[in-house]
């Protein structure tokens, strides 16, 4: 399980993740990510939305909306 935490790891913090397809893996430990869009923290236990491509995570389905309407399409 990629999802779980080891309670003796410290929780807070900003943590660094691996977004991978349908799930993530957590590389440092930490308490949230920040939506790249909106800058807001997200709960590591609440993360729902993010991009394996761009390697970012987003709040609300919102905020996913508006990075696809900002980027740049061929």
């Amino acid at each position: 399980m990629l999802n779980r935490f080891d309670p003796s790891q410290p929780s807070h913090g900003e943590a660094e993740v691996k977004y991978l397809d349908g799930d993530f893996r957590v590389v440092r430990p930490g308490g949230f990510v920040r939506c790249a869009v909106t800058g807001a923290p997200i709960a590591i236990d609440e993360l729902k939305y993010w991009s394996v491509d761009r390697q970012e995570a987003y709040a609300t389905p919102e905020a996913v909306l508006q990075r696809y309407r900002e980027t740049p399409r061929s």
